[in-house]
């Protein structure tokens, strides 16, 4: 018989489910070994139930939202939950596998028990900045298969009853090109999921497993009911969208396309008609394309509400087998973040007419990825640079948008620090400003991106970039102009200049060569002739428009000495 459990239990348990989320997030951070995880937090957590059901997860990168729990369902499929053991921890990173992304977010999984049963699996996700492969970061732009880009584990057993599998572990160490970074990596991503695992042993053991199986259910059973009814106050129909990404690496169109469908009881993103898989890594597989679909999702369901699987249970994601948005082996994936994010955008943009209150105007879009490889040049060890690079945000009917922030699959994700970085790496940051550029004219403007130029401190580093979004630019809402481009160029230090491009594998840079790196402008929202004039004064001021882009973008003359401004139809 099920034991009722009163609501206040229900909180207590869910409270303390939640922070048990948060603990094995952080816990994770401060036992790391790579920059791109403790800094960047490039990874992400999650517990799930005894089927593999999320119930809560605590990420950095938007990216991962609900990809803990098909990377543990994939799991329970090939091993079978009753061939697991207290102590286990299971390995996978098969980008065509529940859970995959690239090869370089490893995946790890345990199962926990209590009196014999699993009571719940915890599991993590997190980007190591090498898993072997052709290049240093493992990711890189020219790849044709995945056998090029590292490592792949299609679900292993890392840790069989709380023992190491040396040879597996000795196997990975061999592989890769920083083998102490990837250990210690490996081991925050354990001891993290061992806190969890005690943490949720404690709770089973002050409230009864009977009181927390039901918690647990009625966890998922809430998330479902608050999504539903949302979902029953949303305007009904379908919507559609279209964009091409920039191109597939070899100067080829990729189409993007979705028709979304909202009716009483589902959520419908339909990505029929994409682009077949190409032979770059752009290729993203179904989990990693659901992952970028739940992002716009939650943003109007209510972003505030627990992520789990729940409240996913109205969302429906359609992809054509053999796409680049549901990719089959052996297609390379490590940039599947470029079309992962489009599709994201383009349901984003179907909708934000619909949810105008939710979904302001685009945005820089991509990761504009980074890998810089090379010697240090005051100790002679080698050092590995792999990150995000910031941008733009585009504006909202409510506000300007976000200046110098990550993509929406990097999330809350940071950026490592410029003191940090001229300390580990053979560079020097000559600048790290706002672009301001001018673009996203509207009556609420584009955040500005970024401008970021790094000088190479030694000879023979190798510089790697995927800067998505840089033939097409953000585009504006409600009559907003569209904001900018993302590029990247090289100056030498002989005085010659190569760019701007978008795309570059393993472009190999001297001592004081400079790669300038540059992120667009969000897209504007409203007519920027309704823009208030005093605040286009101030947009002058500070330097985010000049005075001819507020006498032509916005029809508003400024005083260059006193600010003071005019609309010109009052003149």
């Amino acid at each position: 018989m099920t034991k009722k459990i009163d609501s206040v239990t229900l909180d207590i348990v869910k409270d303390s489910l939640i922070a048990i989320g948060n603990e094995v997030f952080y816990s994770f951070a401060r036992t790391s070994m790579s920059p791109i995880i403790y800094e960047t937090l490039d990874y992400a957590c999650g517990i799930a139930d005894s089927e593999g059901r999320l119930l809560t997860q605590g990420n950095g990168a938007c990216g991962f939202i609900g990809l803990i729990s098909p990377m543990i369902q994939a799991v329970i499929d090939k091993f079978g939950k009753e061939n697991m053991k207290a102590g286990d921890v299971y390995l996978i990173n098969d980008p065509y596998m529940g859970g995959g992304s690239h090869l370089s977010d490893i995946g790890m999984m345990m199962p926990v028990f209590y009196d014999g049963e699993i009571i719940a699996f915890l599991g993590n996700k997190a980007h190591w900045s090498d898993v072997g492969g052709m290049a240093a970061g493992s990711f890189t732009t020219d790849s044709t298969e995945v056998f090029q880009e590292g490592l792949r584990f299609s679900g292993v057993k890392l840790i069989d009853a709380g023992e190491i599998c040396q040879p597996l572990l000795d196997m990975i160490k061999s592989n890769v090109r920083f083998p102490d970074a990837a250990e210690g990596d490996m081991w925050g991503q354990i001891a993290s999921l061992r806190t969890g695992g005690k943490r949720i042993i404690d709770l089973c053991a002050k409230h009864g497993h009977e009181v927390v199986r039901e918690s647990i259910a009625r966890l998922l059973d809430q998330g479902e009911i608050l999504a539903r009814k949302r979902l029953v106050e949303f305007p009904k129909g379908s919507w559609e969208a279209e964009e091409y990404m920039d191109d597939d690496g070899h100067g080829n169109p990729v189409l993007i396309k979705v028709k979304v469908t909202i009716t009483e009881e589902e959520f419908i993103a339909d990505y029929s008609g994409s682009s077949l898989q190409v032979f770059s890594p752009i290729n993203t597989g179904y989990t990693s394309l659901s992952a970028g679909a739940k992002i716009v999702y939650m943003s109007i369901i209510d972003p505030e509400l627990v992520v789990n699987d729940g409240v996913f249970r109205p969302l429906r994601i359609i992809a054509e087998p053999g796409s680049v948005l549901q990719c089959h082996a052996p297609a390379p994936t490590s940039c599947y973040f470029e079309s992962m994010l489009y599709a994201t955008d383009v349901l984003w943009k179907a909708l934000a007419p619909v949810f105008p209150e939710y979904l302001g105007a685009g945005h820089m879009l991509s990761v504009c990825s980074v890998v810089l490889a090379g010697t240090h040049q005051d100790t002679g060890a080698p050092f590995l640079i792999v990150e995000p690079t910031c941008g733009g945000w585009g504006a909202s009917c409510a506000k300007d948008g976000e200046v110098g922030q990550f993509c929406v699959g990097d999330g809350e994700t940071y950026n490592v620090p410029a003191e940090m970085a001229e300390t580990r790496y053979g560079i020097m940051i000559d600048e790290y400003s706002l672009h301001t550029d001018g673009a996203g004219a509207g009556a609420f403007r584009g955040g500005s991106g970024a401008v970021r130029k790094y000088r190479a401190m030694s000879d023979n580093q190798f510089f790697t970039a995927s800067f998505g979004r840089n033939k097409y630019p953000a585009w504006g809402a409600a009559g907003g102009a569209d904001g900018s481009y993302n590029y990247f160029e090289i100056f030498r230090a002989d005085g010659t200049h190569e760019g701007p491009m978008g795309i570059t594998a393993r472009t190999v840079l001297s001592k004081n060569d400079v790669v300038r790196m540059v992120t667009s402008t969000g897209g504007g929202y409203g007519d920027p002739k309704k823009r208030d004039v005093n605040q286009v004064a101030v947009d002058v001021r500070n330097g985010y428009i000049t005075l001819e882009q507020a006498k032509n973008d916005y029809g508003v003359e400024v005083n260059p000495v006193t600010f003071a401004a005019i609309r010109k139809e009052e003149n």
